[in-house]
């Protein structure tokens, strides 16, 4: 387990040992000798998190996973129920992909920075000796004569505090709105078909326009950006053009790359509505669908099981490129920077030494590393299994390798005691990152989206990440205390049942055009089911469902237990996380406080004001934390769960009926899962692809005039 004291303006950590270590860190004899049956607010990045090496190398806790980087473009909606649309392409650049040096990439987010410090003379109470008994170092001794020798230390990593450099100018706000600067993407190709067509001089123009009008809303995201005002701000020649600077107005408004979160609008609010849509959860997903489909002039209302909106457990992290950027300037958030390294410490509370320690963080990278390959090998193999030659010969070398191998048997001893401890660190990172055991990950998918990672450095939120969802709220129709029971979707409308939390004699029934469902994954897994679709869902979507893992991470936190840092937080990841739902309160505390006392005094240690022990997996509102990659799943699943579902035709032959439900969450973006920019994103999209469906794509060539007929000008939202 890692626990954290949150202070400004930078997280500093201390660790959990003995008994309850192995209880909270996945020590499962331990949990049930503690009173234990057996068997979300999100974490700080691990890379600011200080790990504690647990006396058992059972440990499961972790420290924590981060962000992504571009939304791929959707597909279209699939034509009917019965049949799983096409998985979309994914398109735009990829940037901060961190190479190690076996050249595969491996992300911030799961190769936190280990430091090893030296131990201070007044606690190098424990000798070389004793941290190695004579039968250990015997072993080593004969491991490194039969071995071959390790791969060589990484390069000392020195504490960089200045920012990586990023673009700037309009190439730098493309950049921070996920977009290449340089060329469109396919969703802008399929939207602008005569651009992207045209010659290459108008794809320069619509680029510029573009990026320009992006770097006029990231200035001021306070203030809603007109199309008035960015024909105003636009350099000649690229002002000329109105229909096209418009249309390109139009589009970033409407995929939710400008005027999105919380400004100040400079027009009004339409005052005609135009269609009707529910939104089932106030998480930031639903609302923030639910400010843009306001904004464009749609009837909206969200539906919330809760007494207030509140924050998923998804992951919170403020990069380049990341929109949660954006609206931390909207709703002044006091954002601290947290330091990168991460400093590793022994179950008495003493620094780890670097005399003697392998590199155990380069082992670690070449076991994820090999795996992987290990998979991908054996596909090939089969896909190569006809070609009986080469097969034949491949036999025969691997049959004089066996021998070699049996002639020459490896050591029992690969690591001590002490090195596989600080690798077991390592996979407990891991389980962290992903909020689910290693065994439950998806060998050649867990890390899919490792691509996308945002670059910067990790930020925390000194006030509260709640003032996000209370400001979004702001203005909206949200019925809370109304958990939603079942809903019904035809070709004519939709209508859902919902019932009061607090009287479930009160039922509501509202009807409507349209569906979004931003149900986290573990209600959509829950059996019996907690909400009822009518039709069902088709297979294709309930297969993706079932598929996909939705992890479980949880937090123990201390109420100013030290005078300086208001809060001590501890975060259980692993087998863990379950096994301490089971284990009451006054255990759990009891175990941490005593950790605590051991590594710092019983003086030093007074009774928390106030303790808070999270479980995520028993909330029937969330039933887990945030999603990952299972075995047996890929990222084409998040694309599953993204795409919209159209009902069937009330009557054979008649015209294909359009999209009447749909869906967001952060398991519904494949670049971006288990985090709550992701959750925006996904929001954002659905909005954009609601308002095409219901109120027609204002970005698109305008028609010509045929003679005779006059036509209409269309109002800017």
């Amino acid at each position: 387990m890692i626990i954290l004291i949150q202070a400004a303006p930078c997280a500093l950590a201390v660790p959990l040992c003995g008994a309850a270590a192995a209880m909270l860190a996945g020590g499962k004899k331990a949990a049930e000798a503690a009173g234990g049956e057996g068997g979300p607010e999100a974490p700080v990045p691990p890379s600011a998190a200080v790990g504690a090496l647990g006396s058992s190398a059972e440990s499961g806790g972790a420290a924590e996973r981060t962000p992504r980087k571009k939304e791929p473009p959707r597909a279209s909606p699939p034509g009917g129920a019965s049949e799983p649309p096409a998985a979309p392409a994914p398109g735009g650049e990829t940037t901060g992909i961190a190479e190690t040096p076996e050249g595969r990439r491996t992300s911030r987010r799961k190769r936190a920075k280990v430091e090893y410090r030296e131990m201070d003379e007044s606690l190098a109470n424990l000798s070389e000796d004793e941290y190695y008994s004579e039968e250990e170092r015997n072993a080593k001794a004969e491991k490194e004569k039969k071995l071959p020798p390790p791969p060589p230390p990484a390069p000392a990593e020195e504490e960089n505090e200045s920012e990586p450099e990023e673009p700037s100018g309009v190439e730098g706000a493309a950049f921070q709105s996920r977009l290449p600067h340089d060329r469109m993407t396919s969703q802008e190709a399929a939207c602008f078909p005569d651009i992207i067509s045209g010659p290459q001089q108008t794809q320069k123009v619509f680029l510029y326009i573009r990026n320009r009008t992006l770097q006029l809303w990231l200035d001021n995201p306070k203030i809603q950006l007109t199309f008035e005002a960015t024909i105003q701000q636009l350099e000649a020649p690229y002002n000329s053009d109105t229909v096209l600077v418009h249309r390109v107005h139009s589009y970033l408004e409407r995929h939710g790359l400008i005027n999105f979160g919380i400004y100040k609008r400079v027009k009004p609010l339409p005052t005609k509505k135009t269609g009707k849509v529910i939104i089932i959860g106030s998480g930031v997903s639903g609302l923030a669908a639910a400010r843009q489909l306001q904004s464009f002039g749609m009837d909206v209302t969200v539906l919330e099981a809760r007494g207030t909106p509140e924050m998923s457990n998804s992951k919170k992290c403020f990069p380049g490129g990341n929109p949660m950027a954006v609206v931390s300037k909207q709703v002044n958030m006091e954002l601290a920077k947290i330091k990168q390294k991460c400093p590793l410490y022994e179950a008495n509370g003493q620094a780890v030494k670097r005399e003697g320690v392998m590199n155990v963080p380069g082992y670690f990278r070449h076991i994820c590393s090999h795996s992987s390959e290990t998979y991908f090998f054996h596909a090939n193999f089969y896909l190569r299994f006809w070609e009986y030659d080469e097969l034949a010969e491949t036999q025969g070398k691997l049959e004089e390798k066996l021998q070699e191998l049996e002639a020459n048997p490896p050591s029992d001893v690969y690591l001590s005691s002490r090195d596989r401890q600080i690798l077991d660190w390592h996979f407990a990172n891991l389980e962290f990152a992903n909020a689910t055991p290693l065994s439950t990950l998806s060998l050649k998918h867990w890390d899919q989206d490792d691509d996308f990672e945002f670059t910067g450095s990790h930020l925390t939120v000194r006030n509260g990440y709640s003032c996000v969802p209370v400001a979004l709220a702001e203005g909206l129709d949200i019925k809370l205390n109304t958990a939603v029971r079942q809903v019904r979707y035809t070709a004519s409308g939709c209508e859902v049942i919902a019932v009061n939390t607090r009287s479930t004699s009160q039922t509501f029934i509202y009807k409507c055009d349209a569906v979004l469902c931003t149900l986290p994954l573990g209600v959509l897994k829950q059996q019996p089911p907690a909400v009822q679709f009518v039709p069902p869902l088709p297979e294709w979507k309930t297969s993706a469902v079932q598929r996909m893992g939705f992890g479980n991470l949880n937090k123990v936190m201390y109420i100013h237990l030290f005078h300086h840092a208001p809060i001590l937080l501890a975060l259980v990841a692993g087998e863990a996380a379950g096994i301490m739902e089971n284990i009451s309160d006054d255990v759990i505390v009891g175990r941490c406080l005593a950790i605590l006392k051991g590594i710092f005094g019983s003086s030093a240690v007074p009774q928390p004001k106030e303790t808070v022990v999270s479980r995520w997996r028993a909330d029937p509102w969330a039933r887990g934390s945030y999603s990952y990659v299972a075995a047996g799943s890929s990222g084409n699943d998040y694309d599953l769960m993204a795409q919209p579902i159209t009902p069937g035709p009330a009557i054979p032959g008649a015209p294909q009926p359009i999209p009447r439900l749909f869906f967001a969450g952060e398991h519904t973006i494949r670049n971006y899962p288990a985090t709550v920019h992701g959750a925006l994103l996904s929001g954002l999209r659905e909005a954009g692809r609601i308002a095409d469906q219901f109120l027609g794509a204002m970005y698109t060539l305008p028609r010509q005039p045929t003679p005779g007929v006059p036509t209409q000008q269309a109002t800017s939202i």
